[in-house]
């Protein structure tokens, strides 16, 4: 028998008492547990080394890869305002107000955010200001618009960041290595905001507020149930100086004594169709002022009133307290242009790439609201149908649409008047001394 041979009978002979080794049917209960015992420790040595070599790899993978956390904490490091430039800039700008609680920012949080904060904060995202407090960077606004006014050429006047010295922002000629403020905060703004113009140089000692020569409203309605002849004739009593202390909301806050104020125009001009407007250009405004002169001429124009309401409510030795009545709707009024001495406006040039996208949002958002505006009168003209005369009652025209139900209608000199102005001045003081 060759060495072969052997092998394969010596295999033969192992794998025969292997099976018969392996016949658990004829083992005893006790060779059986001892069996599985013996199969699990090796299944849970196994588990246990697999567990091992996995935990090995991870260390060497996090040893091999950088820290990514570290690394974003480190280019995380606050701005330094102080290595930088600054100089001080006027910014023209417009909005569409019924997405904003009024142009100011608040200190305390509005149910919708304000223009001025939204501005700030993507100035304070792109670096040009310090913060969002205003006070630390010489801030000043022109026209303070109320909640759901709208504005198409609002200035404010700031100190921001600088890429030049104070000697080459003095050269025109530099203007071109500048920040590109127009576009940097068009791509960050919302669509109904969007930066016109920035003045690098403005006059010595501007001021958005103070350097303002005169301020242009219109405040848009429907001619629907008015006399526009009327309106305009009522329109032009507004005109020259005069005190307007009935034509406004009081603000004990303020502590204003004179509410003299010069009207150089006020006419009613007609924009398109059925659309009319209240044009009107004054120096300077009262709170709510242009809202509460449109409300008499609403009155005067149904011919609840006659035009000599506005003749009596500007005389204060005739009308002392300003009457309880409603003012005209925030949504028409639009603070159309501020009138400023000669300045050095920079435009957006019209081959400036980098304004094509915030154009072409815009121009999308203004063609959606035409779409929304035709649909509307379709809306109108299938659906609605005309209210018509409502029996017994007076619907009081404010601007909106709805306008307000009276049953009788209460003429202006026989209601009930709000405090006077030195009433509610005095009542601040007690308040605020109470306070203290």
């Amino acid at each position: 028998m060759n060495f072969l041979s052997r092998i394969f009978r010596v295999g033969q002979k192992t794998r025969s008492n292997l099976a018969e080794e392996l016949d658990y049917a004829k083992w005893t209960k006790e060779q059986l547990i001892e069996r599985v015992l013996e199969l699990e420790n090796k299944k849970k040595r196994h588990i246990e080394e697999e567990s091992e070599q996995s935990d090995q790899q991870s260390k060497k993978h996090k040893a091999a890869s950088p820290d990514i956390s570290k690394k974003k904490i480190k280019q995380q490091r606050p701005f330094d305002f102080s290595r930088f430039n600054t100089r001080f800039i006027a910014l023209r700008f417009a909005y569409l107000g019924w997405n904003y609680n009024g142009l100011a920012i608040q200190k305390e949080p509005t149910p919708l955010p304000t223009v001025e904060g939204t501005i700030l904060e993507a100035m304070n995202k792109a670096k040009l200001v310090p913060s969002m407090v205003p006070q630390e960077y010489n801030f000043s606004r022109c026209g303070r618009t109320d909640k759901g006014v709208s504005a198409m050429n609002q200035v404010i006047s700031l100190r921001v960041r600088s890429n030049l010295t104070d000697d080459e922002q003095i050269d025109p000629t530099n203007d071109h290595k500048e920040i590109p403020y127009i576009n940097i905060l068009n791509q960050l703004l919302p669509d109904d905001i969007r930066v016109s113009a920035v003045c690098l140089r403005p006059p010595k000692n501007f001021d958005a507020r103070f350097s303002c020569k005169h301020r242009h409203y219109k405040y848009l309605f429907n001619k629907s149930g008015l006399d526009i002849d009327v309106m305009r004739e009522a329109a032009k009593l507004y005109e020259g100086e005069h005190d307007f202390r009935n034509f406004c909301k009081l603000d004990g806050s303020k502590q204003i004594t004179n509410y003299k104020r010069t009207i150089m125009k006020a006419q009613i001009l007609h924009v398109d169709g059925d659309i009319y407007c209240f044009d009107l250009i004054g120096s300077a405004f009262l709170w709510h002022q242009v809202r509460c002169m449109m409300a008499i001429l609403f009155l005067i124009g149904q011919k609840l009133e006659s035009p000599s309401l506005i003749e009596d409510l500007v005389h204060i030795g005739k009308t002392k307290q300003k009457p309880i009545y409603d003012m005209a709707s925030d949504i028409p009024l639009i603070l159309y242009d501020c009138q400023f001495p000669d300045m050095e406006w920079s435009h957006l040039g019209e081959n400036d790439f980098k304004s094509v996208n915030p154009c072409r949002r815009s121009n999308a958002m203004v063609l959606g609201y035409q779409l929304k505006a035709t649909i509307s009168r379709i809306f109108e003209e299938t659906a609605i149908g005309n209210i018509g005369e409502m029996s017994g009652r007076t619907i009081i025209n404010t601007g909106d649409g709805k306008g307000k139900v009276v049953v009788k209608y209460q003429k202006m000199q026989d209601r009930n008047v709000m405090d006077s102005v030195e009433s509610v001045n005095q009542k601040y003081r007690n308040r605020k001394a109470r306070r203290k």
